[in-house]
């Protein structure tokens, strides 16, 4: 069995290539139970613990183990960390353990951005991105991969580290910090929303028309990113029904208000892509994505990295 470390999958997972296996993954269908779900206290604050098994019908067999220690930012140390085992599917044997905060970090910017491609306009050239922490680079090369980004600008409750990131990608686009989070969420064709948040950060009325609203964080019924508005305003998606309904704050918080209906969402990302559901419906409307991750997601993957560094050593 190899391991494969997060350099490794930083270099075999080049995003337009990963956005494409995410897609065909879900368009063909991936057997995908929902993720178990174990909350731990540790010292002063909770930890999580997501177990997070998949398989294709006639090929790999892979779970993902990650743990969420929200703590961690106090001790400068990354909030999700992981592996991921990759099996291959005729005899179940192991293949790879491959590093899953990288894995994660970036198979969860490849799917909002293979709805920033469903959903967004063509022409949406500027992207707000609100949070500093390890998703936020990666938001922002996954977006311009799919959608023409020229401007950028970033939000976080730090506003030093906001304006670190803003310094790296100053010499590829027009990008700064921010410190007024209700105007620069009205001026953005994308907001793209990667937080620990419990509260609100972006509230409907904030929201121009024709934007498109990704919601990464709130993994947890207890957290929330988004007001009520932004869904009662919105053309709703959601990556998976069964995360959604299980785990995604800001449409459980919603329902509870009474504003918002789960029948009120418009599909989940694989009928969207299957062309069962249609997307946005014109130019003004505002579209959302609501993700908690899938381990169908994590799959992908992992098969691409696993298949990427093959062909490499087979050229070698």
């Amino acid at each position: 069995m190899r391991m494969i470390t997060a350099q490794e999958v930083a270099g075999a997972m080049p995003w337009v290539p990963l956005v494409d296996r995410l897609a065909r993954c879900f368009v063909e269908g991936v057997e995908a139970p929902p993720r178990h779900h174990h909350t731990m206290q540790r010292g002063d604050g909770e930890a999580t613990m997501l177990l997070m098994p998949a398989w294709e019908k006639d090929g790999y067999i892979g779970m993902k183990m990650v743990n969420v220690f929200p703590q961690n930012a106090e001790h400068g140390l990354p909030a999700i960390a992981g592996v991921y085992l990759l099996c291959e599917g005729d005899h179940g044997r192991p293949l790879a353990c491959i590093e899953g905060g990288e894995l994660t970090r970036r198979r969860t910017s490849a799917a909002s951005a293979l709805a920033c491609r469903a959903l967004a306009r063509a022409d949406a050239e500027s992207l707000l991105v609100i949070g500093t922490g390890k998703l936020a680079p990666m938001l922002i090369e996954a977006h311009a991969a799919v959608r023409p980004i020229k401007r950028v600008r970033i939000w976080g409750r730090n506003s030093a580290k906001a304006a670190r990131l803003a310094e790296e990608y100053a010499s590829r686009f027009d990008c700064a910090a921010v410190d007024e989070l209700a105007a620069a969420v009205g001026e953005a064709d994308i907001v793209s929303c990667a937080t620990l948040s419990s509260e609100p950060l972006v509230r409907g009325e904030w929201l121009k028309p024709g934007a498109h609203l990704d919601l990464i964080g709130a993994f947890r019924p207890s957290m929330r990113e988004s007001d009520a508005a932004c869904l009662t305003r919105g053309e709703v998606f959601v990556d998976t029904y069964a995360g959604a309904k299980g785990e995604a704050g800001d449409i459980h918080q919603a329902i509870d208000e009474g504003a918002f209906e789960f029948a009120s969402i418009r599909g989940e990302l694989a009928e969207l892509l299957r062309g069962e559901r249609p997307g946005r419906s014109d130019d003004q409307a505002i579209t959302v994505f609501k993700s908690v991750g899938a381990s169908l997601e994590d799959l992908a993957a992992a098969i691409e990295v696993w298949e990427r560094l093959a062909d490499e050593r087979g050229a070698s």
